[in-house]
């Protein structure tokens, strides 16, 4: 009884979620602007845009897989702000980008901080809140990313209205430094012994036992990125383009309201109880979307897919840390983030190719059908650990 009234809001916690929101909010501001920096400033083509937003996000999936023998080996808040600190360093470096080329590079770089800061931040969270309450305050974490999808657009293409992109970077590069200082107050209470091994194995680089419900994340990312990548253009298509604007703010209001209690269901009557309405919500929230006409079933359908994919997230997060032992909480994170981060690039390209041959609607109704091949999977995966389970309680009992 003792154990489940631990709190979650320490100081440390609200260190770790402000300085993670801070790191997400420049991720989200730069992922919105770099392309028109790009069309605009530096005269490349939509194609070069696009490339910048991929070559990020490779560079951060080849890394994240080595990020959690980096945090075993020198220790989770180290790496934490050595990461953030090369992070906020190269963005102020994006004022010197006066060629695409330079910008390249730095975007490729840039990614690699991005993987290790995530990666360290997302472990040191899971040492911090109590065992019983895991579900509650990864999910309370997750809202510093959520709210950052948000604020990130909203407060730099409000900001390029009045400046101009250096000091733009500039003061991206100031709220980053802000991240720094949060998460050095932040007291890790995992004790942490550099590994003597020098030989990288598979086991250092993957946490196994979380590459199933990694692989179901996977699928999500995948399926979500068609929300991410195409919305803006899709509603322009549909003459709603004003009424896109307010999609995330609804989208993020719908995962504040709910997330208190979605924590605290998944903590006290189990994961299924949470993933299954979730993932039914998030396909009802797709198949609204493919037959949009107006503002309001515009809107509808943020409110579905925040209420349905913002739940679904942390949840997985949490199985996935679940699925460790304590100790390997960064190599779990980082596995779940790298198949993830996988999904979202590789939904990004091969979605493009489908929308140029079906459309945008029939896009969108597929992607909701998509949801009950994830929904049938997880079943499937689920069904079979459990059979595991059950055979080795038979197998200890007898």
């Amino acid at each position: 009884m003792t154990q489940t009234k631990l709190p979650i809001w320490t100081k440390s916690f609200l260190f770790i979620s402000l300085g993670n929101f801070f790191l997400f909010l420049t991720f989200y501001a730069l992922l919105t602007t770099l392309p028109i920096f790009v069309t605009d400033d530096l005269q490349g083509t939509e194609a070069q845009a696009g490339l910048i937003v991929t070559l990020f996000l490779l560079s951060a999936i080849l890394v994240r897989p080595f990020s959690g023998k980096l945090l075993e080996d020198f220790g989770k808040k180290k790496m934490l702000l050595i990461s953030l600190l090369l992070f906020m360093l190269t963005t102020f470096v994006y004022v010197a980008a006066t060629s695409f080329y330079l910008l390249l590079a730095l975007r490729f770089f840039h990614g690699i901080w991005f993987a290790i800061a995530t990666t360290a931040a997302g472990a040191i969270a899971a040492d911090i809140i109590p065992d019983s309450r895991r579900g509650e305050g990864l999910g309370y974490f997750a809202m510093s990313m959520n709210l950052a999808v948000v604020a990130g657009p909203f407060l730099a293409l409000s900001l390029l209205n009045w400046i101009s992109f250096s000091t733009l970077f500039i003061v991206l590069g100031a709220l980053l430094a802000g991240a720094l200082l949060f998460t050095s107050f932040v007291a890790n209470p995992v004790m942490e012994a550099p590994s003597k091994k020098k030989k990288v194995t598979l086991y250092d680089l993957f946490e196994l036992n979380v590459l199933p419900i990694a692989l179901v994340g996977s699928l999500l990312a995948f399926t979500y990125s068609s929300v991410i990548s195409y919305i803006s253009i899709y509603t322009k298509s549909l003459g709603l383009l004003e009424a896109a604007s307010f999609f995330f703010a609804v989208f993020a209001v719908a995962m504040l309201i709910s997330r208190p209690f979605v924590g605290r269901i998944f903590d006290s009557r189990g994961p299924n109880i949470v993933i299954y309405p979730s993932l039914g919500l998030f396909a009802l929230g797709l198949f609204t979307l493919s037959i949009t006409t107006s503002s309001f079933m515009l809107l509808l359908s943020a409110t579905l897919i925040g209420l349905g994919y913002g739940s679904l997230v942390p949840c997985f997060q949490t199985l996935a840390i679940q699925s460790a032992d304590h100790h390997r909480s960064g190599h779990a994170t980082a596995t779940f983030f790298t198949l993830f981060d996988i999904g979202i690039a590789t939904g990004s390209y091969v979605l493009g190719i489908v929308v140029s041959l079906v459309g945008y609607q029939p896009l969108y109704f597929i992607m909701g059908l998509f949801v009950f091949v994830v929904m049938y999977i997880y079943k499937t995966m689920n069904r079979k650990k459990v059979a595991h389970l059950n055979s080795q309680s038979t197998a200890q009992s007898s």
